[in-house]
Parts: C-alpha cells; structure tokens; sequence
C-alpha cells in the first residue's frame, strides 16, 4: 500500500482533524519558532488536513502557503476546510516536489518526513526549493530515541523510516542544508493519569507514557538553505 492509499482510507473515515488535534500539541511549539515574515511563501509537506497553513496566515500573514500531501482525499478535506485564496492545496510525491527551483522561504513538515521513500532525496529536493537563507523545519514523532514509537510500523503497511537523531542531522548536510537548531518538543498537552491508575487501556506503565510524551515527545530539526 501506498502512502496516498494508506491517508486517503484515514481521511474518509474523518481521522485527519484527529491528527490535527493531536500534531497541534507539539507542532505550534516548532512553529513558533519558524523566522516567518510577513510575505513569505510556506511549503507544508505532509499537509493533511492543511492546519498547519491556516494557523500560519492567521499568526504570521504569510503570503502564498502550498500544502502538499500524497493523498487525494486529505487534499480534498484540506481545500474544504478553507476559503483563503492565498493558500493551496497539491496532490504529490516527496520525490518530485511540484515547486520551482528557489521559490520558497520556508519548509514545514509535521508527522510525514519518514513515509519518504528516499528521504535523501526528498531533502535535496528542499534543499532545491528553498531559497538563499530559507529554513525546513522538520518535526516527527517517530524516530529511534522514541522507542514508545517504535511499534507503529506494525500498525501501517506504508514504510516509515526510523532514524535517530544523529541521522537526521548527517542526511540534512549530506543533502546541502546547514543544521541550525536540533531538540526535543515535550508534549504537555496529553494527560498523564498517577501511577496507581496503570496500566490502562493503552499503557502498562506510568514511564512508559512519560517517556513518549514528556521525555521525548517531537524530534525537530532545523535545516537553513546556503546563502
């Protein structure tokens, strides 16, 4: 199954406002720290449900925002769900993206880089679009150090690629971006109930949720296109 396929049966059944609830928690940390000005053209890789671009032109005015998801009916979803015409919506793949060469200020990725299928590649393709000083910041949940994570790959057919966090920095500069900033968004949001309340429906223990949500949470990685 492909990824388009995989999202395309998660957005029929509504689960793409689920993600954008629950990607919300760590994902407005990251974006807050994004240098966005007023003007700027955002690239949203992994758009789903296209909340991430929504959030950018009502707290930065951001110029044109592209949302790019291999799903056709998380694309769909995403254009219903907004009127503003400065913001769109593509149906593609992260190995061709469907942009000009140095036309956009900043890239953003929440939860979709590790369904790359050659994650190199798709960052030499950033890499290519950003312009001068531009910015991809990249932040997942599912990476080696994460190992409350690890058991997704059961639950999906698609490949996701799990990396540790030295990793992501060598792909970033072996595919041309300078590494600016790298660390750990802890997820304060979720409710972790006391010890004497586990194991629950979803955990055994008390620390096994601590370390998903609190110690680890959202891997992000700051890449900057060269001056």
């Amino acid at each position: 199954m492909t990824a388009g396929e995989e999202f395309d049966e998660w957005a029929a059944a509504g689960k793409d406002r689920g993600m954008e609830d629950r990607h919300w928690h760590t994902a407005k940390h990251a974006l807050a720290r994004m240098p966005v000005e007023a003007g700027d053209t955002v690239l949203d890789l992994g758009t789903g449900s296209g909340y991430v671009l929504r959030a950018l032109r009502e707290t930065a005015d951001i110029g044109a925002g592209y949302g790019l998801d291999a799903s056709p009916k998380m694309v769909r979803n995403a254009r219903s769900y907004t009127d503003d015409a400065q913001v769109g919506f593509l149906q593609g793949d992260f190995d061709a993206l469907p942009v000009g060469t140095a036309s956009v200020d900043h890239v953003f990725s929440m939860e979709a880089f590790y369904y790359a299928r050659d994650p190199v590649h798709t960052l030499e393709e950033i890499r290519r679009i950003l312009r001068p000083g531009g910015t991809f910041y990249c932040a997942v949940n599912f990476y080696e150090e994460s190992e409350q994570t690890h058991h997704w790959q059961e639950m999906l057919d698609v490949e996701m690629t799990l990396w540790d966090s030295a990793q992501y920095r060598e792909a970033f500069r072996e595919a041309g971006l300078h590494v600016a900033e790298q660390d750990e968004i802890p997820d304060r949001e979720v409710d972790i109930p006391p010890k004497e309340a586990f194991p629950t429906e979803d955990w055994e223990t008390r620390e096994a949720m601590v370390d998903r949500y609190r110690t680890h949470g959202t891997l992000l990685t700051v890449g900057v296109a060269p001056e």
